[in-house]
């Protein structure tokens, strides 16, 4: 069964222990909040244990984004307001969070259609791919680096992903969840 987090289970854990540590969480509360040992807990940190289904999803609604300090809201108004075409996602979840005007202008769908939702089912091949060597890219390290994938074209009844290249950018809101700012690079082929 495919996982229903976007990235690796096994890179869950420093996800996991920078939300546990900025929200004075311990390793126990959440243990007995999620019904496991406070032993499971660390092994999850340490990447030597990967959750089952239940336990993945109680992870998913604790560590998915959400944009609510002035600050993390600073950064949705940045997206909304750019004049480039890119859009803001949960790097947990690929939920939409917020989409520029330029990029909103390419989809063949409203925007508020989509927001809110994951935008994985729109992947092409080439960003599953990349999606599944982040970890290799140093994506899930405390400072990750800006990625760069390239991708064929996609189309899909709502919108068509382009070919060309595509920027990632991994953000750390102020509760220690993660967005990602995807932006478009050197575009190839037919618009």
């Amino acid at each position: 069964m495919r996982s229903s987090l976007s990235f690796p289970t096994g890179h869950l854990g420093p996800s996991l222990r920078r939300w546990r540590l900025l929200n004075r969480v311990k390793q126990s509360a959440l243990a007995d909040e999620i019904g496991v040992s406070q032993a499971t807990v660390s092994r999850w940190e340490a990447g030597a244990l990967v959750p089952d289904a239940r336990e993945e999803a109680h992870l998913v609604r604790l560590l998915a984004a959400r944009p609510t300090s002035a600050a993390d809201r600073a950064v949705l108004c940045l997206v909304t307001t750019s004049s480039l075409p890119m859009h803001l996602i949960c790097d947990l979840t690929h939920r939409l969070l917020a989409v520029s005007p330029a990029r909103a202008r390419e989809w063949r769908v409203g925007a508020a259609d989509l927001m809110g939702s994951s935008l994985w089912r729109f992947a092409s091949d080439d960003i599953m791919a990349a999606e599944a060597a982040l970890a290799e890219r140093g994506w899930y390290e405390a400072v990750a680096p800006d990625v760069t994938i390239v991708t064929e074209r996609a189309e899909h009844p709502e919108l068509t992903i382009r070919a060309g290249s595509i920027h990632y950018a991994r953000i750390p809101l102020s509760d220690g969840r993660f967005v990602r700012l995807v932006q478009d690079g050197v575009r190839t082929g037919r618009a």
